[in-house]
């Protein structure tokens, strides 16, 4: 392939970016099947010196194209278009009566062995859980890494402390005074290097091989696979529209020690625990003797009013232990999250850590205790919610508009993924394997419950479709698996 492909002529008096427009020739040119599933691409440098553009024009371009699917990384192998869409290709092909159809017909082998690898791919159309990438504030980051490398000093080059970096600790403690209502001091914060790892040290620290824990149901799987590991007793508690039904756990595990749950936005339903709720699981943690973990994942962004105060800041008894992370404010690949214990639990997570912790680079500390200090992190989020209280609008419309007479999108005050409820004869299961096959992210709602009668539907990450014709397009690719 040339450094400069044929298509990528740009037009540098138009009203769109150049970004865009790179990023909308690369997308035409492989639904046209002029880029093939495995081809490879050029190197951002690489283009960028071709096109006389700054690198960071082309990169942008390339983030939204890894971001909705169309291509992924592979380290120094360079970037391909994703193997997945092989078939997608195929029938674009075909439709436009291009050269390449044969070609393209002729790889679903080739397709069919690197599906493995396209599936566990993080950057597929619908991926739950994935921030606008797109969106987020590169420039800024990139100068406070610069600044903080440029002032590393030898203390720093030693192994980190085990409860995390101070002035980390301190940051999110005054932040989650301010948003989330929870007081308290940093010497109760405990930086981690992601939620599991969050989770790990609550085990060690608090429970036995064999204790009784609640889990949501529906919920997320890694919750109920670590606690599994860890030898915990599960106790699948039910969900309804008000959230954790506290009254089911209390009649089927009331001596459980310990309640995961996610009251800002319930995982996956996203509903919101009510307040009735809420001050009966308190109730009941502190007549058992048991622990609630908060695990407040994405409680930032509720789009119908301002974001919930967490369960914590009802918390009068010491019982409820608040988990946060910045991989869905930041972007996962930080790797850091973050643990508020009661203040008598200290002595003995500060024992636990000194074994278990893992609270990540100093490096990566520095730099967001000062993306949070220099009031990055506040208006980031504050940008982020609205503009995905917009695609969520815009990824429902065009769903809708495609799909309403076989799939209902249920209302949501919050979150990050849409739910489509199935109508008719439709089983969530066999469409998002196809889904997944087609080179989508798609989760089935009924995988993610053991408890009878649960609901068919999928769930839908729609933080990365930003304009309409995208919703409608994608629509359409679900109609034909239909």
């Amino acid at each position: 392939m040339k450094t400069k492909p044929d298509f990528l002529l740009l037009d540098g008096a138009a009203a769109e970016p150049l970004y865009r427009q790179i990023y909308t020739r690369f997308r035409g040119a492989i639904a046209d099947g002029l880029l093939l599933p495995d081809a490879r691409i050029p190197s951002a440098r690489a283009l960028a010196l071709e096109l006389g553009l700054a690198r960071g024009t082309v990169e942008a371009a390339y983030s939204l194209l890894v971001a909705e699917g169309y291509v992924e990384t592979r380290g120094q192998a360079g970037t391909v278009v994703t193997p997945a869409l092989a078939r997608h290709a195929a029938t674009a092909a075909t439709t436009a009566s291009s050269p390449a159809a044969p070609a393209a017909r002729a790889r679903p082998a080739a397709a069919s062995a690197s599906s493995a690898s396209a599936l566990a791919s993080l950057n597929r159309p619908f991926q739950m859980g994935l921030p606008a990438l797109d969106a987020f504030p590169r420039k800024v980051w990139a100068r406070l890494a610069a600044r903080a490398i440029r002032a590393t000093q030898p203390d720093d080059m030693v192994c980190p402390p085990y409860r995390g970096q101070p002035a980390l600790r301190a940051a999110i403690a005054t932040y989650l005074n301010l948003s989330r209502g929870i007081v308290c001091s940093p010497s109760q914060v405990f930086i981690t290097s992601g939620y599991r790892n969050t989770l790990e040290l609550i085990t060690r620290a608090l429970l036995q091989p064999g204790d009784g824990v609640w889990v949501e149901d529906p919920g997320f799987p890694a919750t109920t696979e670590l606690l599994k590991h860890a030898g915990m007793k599960l106790a699948p508690v039910a969900v309804d529209a008000e959230g954790l039904v506290v009254s089911h756990g209390v009649a089927t595990a009331p001596r459980a020690r310990a309640a995961v749950v996610t009251p800002a936005h319930q995982c996956p339903l996203c509903v919101s625990l009510s307040l009735p709720r809420r001050l009966a699981l308190l109730d009941w943690a502190a007549q058992a003797d048991a622990w609630i973990v908060e695990d407040d994942y994405d409680g930032e962004y509720r789009y119908a009013s301002r974001p919930l105060p967490a369960l914590q800041s009802l918390d009068r008894d010491g019982r409820v232990l608040y988990a946060g992370t910045f991989s869905k404010v930041l972007f996962p690949a930080v790797r850091l999250a973050y643990l508020v214990v009661p203040p008598a639990q200290v002595p003995r997570f500060e024992q636990v850590s000194q074994t278990f912790g893992s609270g990540g680079p100093i490096l990566t500390q520095t730099i967001v205790s000062d993306f949070m200090n220099e009031g990055h992190f506040a208006r980031h989020i504050q940008r982020m919610r609205r503009l995905y209280a917009e695609r969520r609008q815009i990824a429902a419309q065009g769903l809708d508009a495609v799909l309403g007479k076989h799939l209902r999108i249920d209302p949501q005050p919050g979150g990050m993924h849409l739910i489509l409820r199935m109508k008719g004869r439709h089983t969530d299961r066999a469409l998002a394997e196809r889904m997944r096959q087609d080179g989508m992210a798609a989760l089935a709602l009924s995988e993610r419950t053991v408890l009878p009668h649960a609901a068919s539907a999928l769930l839908l990450g729609f933080t990365n479709i930003d304009t309409p014709q995208r919703a409608r397009e994608l629509g359409k690719r679900i109609l034909r698996l239909l």
